[in-house]
């Protein structure tokens, strides 16, 4: 018998089921995958045959391209789906599905795109030498933009299974200050309150990861939602005890198990 894999976001307003076997992961390091997940994304994929929505209340599609669109929860922001147009199949998330997905990383896509703060494979590249003194944000619709003192520095990945869920693989931000953020556009700013304490600020029109408030306050922007240099360089993994099964860390640089 054929296994079911549970699929979610991260308040459970989208559910779904995809049959084995799955396509093993692809990660993309493109601008559009860059400013929707906040870092980078990484999908596994079935024919439509073997995918079902089980809840749907929350899903939301951008038109992304003019050869796919985007699905969201509009309710929590979590990165989910990528619909080709005229092809019987869809991507979805392997950070989304509810249990180990038995898969691994056989592909990187647009390497040449990747974020100045990290190399798709390997240690980082060292940090700018001339770092920019602001930068630029905005989701991947326009809707929100906004702008705050640079260089990023020392951004962190998080791979705890909030992020992961939120992010559709796993997170990197770096701290900032809150009040120095300063907007051109939150028309479609939304912040979803996590079971934490904290908030997680998203497009509702596009669903693209901005930034995150902790419940004691402090306040982190995710790097993938810059356009253009960071000035930023990773420079650790936190809660990997919680990572996902399909993709190992290669990066050299310093992990802890939880904070």
């Amino acid at each position: 018998m054929a296994t079911v894999h549970q699929g979610s976001c991260h308040c459970g307003a989208v559910r779904f089921a995809a049959t084995a076997p799955l396509r093993d992961v692809i990660t993309c390091h493109c601008t559009q995958c860059r400013a929707s997940s906040g870092h980078f994304w990484a999908a596994t994929s079935v024919p439509l045959d073997r995918f079902q929505l089980t809840e749907a209340r929350g899903l939301r599609w951008y038109r992304a391209s003019d050869i796919a669109e985007r699905g969201f929860c509009d309710q929590c922001g979590s990165t989910l789906f990528w619909r080709p147009d005229g092809e019987y199949r869809i991507s979805f998330s392997p950070a989304a599905l509810d249990g180990p997905t038995g898969l691994k990383i056989t592909h990187q896509w647009h390497r040449e795109d990747a974020g100045d703060y990290y190399a798709p494979e390997g240690p980082p590249p060292p940090a700018a030498a001339d770092p920019p003194d602001q930068l630029t944000c905005a989701c991947l619709c326009g809707g929100v933009t906004f702008s705050l003192p640079g260089p990023a520095g020392d951004i962190t990945a998080c791979h705890c299974a909030q992020c992961r869920k939120l992010s559709g693989h796993f997170a990197a931000s770096f701290d900032a200050d809150e009040g120095a953020l300063d907007y051109a556009s939150r028309i479609s700013l939304t912040e979803y309150k996590t079971p934490g304490g904290g908030a997680r600020g998203f497009c509702a029109a596009c669903g693209s990861s901005l930034w995150f408030r902790a419940a004691d306050g402090s306040f982190s922007v995710e790097a993938g939602c810059v356009a253009g240099p960071t000035g930023g360089r990773l420079t650790g993994h936190i809660f990997v005890g919680d990572k996902g099964d399909y993709y190992d860390l290669n990066d050299g640089l310093p992990q802890s198990k939880d904070w």
